[in-house]
């Protein structure tokens, strides 16, 4: 088992197993369950985590989990929509939510290693938690994040589901989700390109010179995109944005302090943290600067 996890294709080839496996789960116990459509989602998405995650503790590496991030999402609207069908508005919304899904995916696949490297993160929560690890990697590692997603992803059954039509600012702000996804990949790539190449301790270059996680940034955009999209096709729903409230709060209490907390080590991440905003990507104005010292008439 250690030379397979040892190589690479053949690490592909077992996560590919088990998430295809997931994925029927999932799809057979929706199915077979008679519950309102987001329980039985719910449901059905909890248990293949669960899978998931049974696997991951068989191979020892909790990164086993970190597709499904974007899996789930394609998963489970893909397969509502070979159900019920899609309205045009449908249609617009599941070919933004699979672009993001997809080009995350890849994202994952390009930097995956093989299943003997795991995410540092996971790493750090078993050195800090010690005999409670196996609790924090099943609730913490894998279930907060399934119900993150399952909520962010919600509001597109929902319009699956109704057969929603939406309207002018629908697509707005599905077209805000796309902007969004494509902003995470230009992210990435730029920061695949300063690992190979670095030119200092933190990266300064295109949505990096002024924002420290435009990759987040455009994870918290994409999901607030979609779940306005599908609230000004269904204003009475006010639900509909939990998600989106949820996934930004994950995000900043969690994903952003923990890579903050990492990048701390590094000598000059005050001054760069005074310099370079966490999310949005406008040009901090020091105190003492001209700007403010001759504003403009």
């Amino acid at each position: 088992m250690k030379k397979l996890k040892e190589n690479r294709g053949a690490s592909f080839i077992i996560i590919t197993i088990i998430y295809i496996l997931a994925a029927f789960a999932g799809i057979l116990i929706y199915n077979a369950l008679n519950f309102e459509w987001w329980l039985s989602i719910l449901i059905a998405d909890v248990l293949a985590t669960v899978l998931v995650f049974i696997f991951s503790v068989a191979l020892g590496n909790a990164s086993v989990y970190d597709p499904y991030w974007s899996v789930q999402p394609a998963v489970i609207l893909s397969a509502l929509s070979l159900e019920w069908g899609l309205s045009a508005y449908g249609i617009i919304l599941i070919a933004v939510v699979l672009f993001w899904a997809i080009r995350l995916t890849a994202n994952w696949a390009y930097t995956f290693g093989s299943l003997m490297h795991q995410d540092w993160r996971y790493t750090m929560l078993r050195e800090k938690t010690g005999v409670f690890y196996p609790f924090v990697n099943f609730t913490g590692i894998h279930m907060v994040p399934t119900l993150v997603v399952y909520l962010a992803t919600l509001p597109g059954a929902y319009a699956i589901i109704n057969q929603l039509k939406g309207n002018a600012l629908s697509v707005i702000f599905l077209l805000i989700s796309l902007a969004a996804a494509v902003m995470q990949g230009v992210a990435d790539i730029e920061m695949h390109s300063f690992r190979k190449n670095p030119d200092g301790r933190f990266i300064r270059r295109g949505l990096w010179r002024n924002s420290r996680h435009p990759n987040y940034l455009g994870e918290i955009l994409m999901w607030w995109g979609v779940g306005l999209s599908v609230l000004f096709a269904a204003p009475s729903e006010l639900w509909l944005v939990s998600g989106a409230v949820s996934n930004t709060v994950l995000f900043l209490t969690v994903s952003i302090p923990l890579a903050d907390g990492r990048q701390s080590r590094k000598e000059g991440f005050i001054e760069y943290k005074n310099e370079t905003r966490m999310l949005l990507p406008i040009k901090k104005l020091r105190k003492n600067s001209d700007f403010l010292k001759n504003p403009p008439a």
